[in-house]
C-alpha cells in the first residue's frame, strides 16, 4: 500500500469518525419529549396542568414559557440556588437531559391566556411596564421582559398570561430576599430583579402583575 493510500485511508476513517460522534452528539442533544410528557402527566400535572396550564393561580403557568428558562429554573432548584422546598423536592430526581426536554415539552405547548382582572390597575400596569417610573428609579418592564410580555430566552421569562397572583408573590419575594439573593450569586439575573423590585410599591407590584397577565 503506498504512503499516498494510507494517508487517504485514514482521513476517511477520520471522517467517518467524526461523523459518527456528530450523529452520537445529535442524537444525546434531541430532548425526549416522550418521556418529558409522561414526566409532565405524572409529577408536574398536580401543579401546573399536564399541558403546562396550571388550575391554580399560586401556580405559575408554564405552557408557551421559554425552553431555556424551564430548564435553567429546574437546575437551580435542583442545585438549591432557588430555595423552595417542594420544587426542589420534584426536581432533585431529574437529569440534566430531563431538565431539558422538559424546558421544550413545555414552550411548545399553547398557553390558554388570561386578562387583566381589574381595569383600574390597567393604565398604572402600562405605564410601568412600558416605561419605568424614573423618579423611584423603576425601569420598564418591557426592557427585559419585551413589549409584549414574551420574555427573552433564558435570562427572562415570560410573563404575558401568567397569573397575577403568582406574578405578585415572585415580585414580593424578590423584594424581601426570598429569591434573587442566593449567598453563592449564581442567580445573577434573580439579582437584577431583586434590586429592581426593592424599588416598587406593593401597588405598583399588583399594577404590573395585572397588565401582565392580559397580555398576548
Amino acid at each position: 500500500m503506498t504512503r499516498t493510500w494510507r494517508v487517504a485511508i485514514l482521513a476517511a476513517t477520520a471522517l467517518v469518525s467524526a461523523a459518527a460522534q456528530a450523529q452520537e452528539h445529535a442524537a444525546a442533544a434531541k430532548p425526549d419529549l416522550a418521556k418529558a410528557q409522561q414526566i409532565a402527566s405524572t409529577v408536574c400535572a398536580a401543579c401546573h396542568g399536564a399541558d403546562g396550564n396550571s388550575a391554580a393561580a399560586a401556580n405559575p403557568n408554564l405552557a408557551g414559557q421559554d425552553a431555556d428558562y424551564i430548564t435553567l429554573q429546574l437546575a437551580h432548584f435542583k442545585a438549591g440556588i432557588r430555595a423552595n422546598a417542594t420544587m426542589q423536592a420534584m426536581a432533585a430526581t431529574l437529569s440534566d437531559a430531563d431538565m431539558r426536554a422538559l424546558g421544550v415539552y413545555f414552550a411548545q405547548q399553547k398557553p390558554k391566556g388570561l386578562a387583566a382582572r381589574d381595569p383600574s390597575l390597567v393604565k398604572a400596569g402600562q405605564r410601568l411596564w412600558r416605561g419605568g417610573d424614573a423618579a423611584r428609579g423603576v425601569p420598564a418592564c418591557a426592557a427585559c421582559h419585551s413589549p409584549t410580555g414574551a420574555g427573552v430566552p433564558k435570562n427572562y421569562p415570560r410573563l404575558a398570561g401568567q397569573y397575577a397572583d403568582y406574578t405578585f408573590a415572585q415580585l414580593k419575594a424578590f423584594k424581601a430576599g426570598e429569591r434573587g439573593a442566593d449567598p453563592g450569586g449564581k442567580d445573577v439575573n434573580g439579582r437584577v430583579m431583586n434590586t429592581v423590585a426593592q424599588q416598587l410599591t406593593d401597588a405598583q407590584m399588583k399594577a404590573i402583575a395585572d397588565y401582565a397577565a392580559g397580555l398576548r
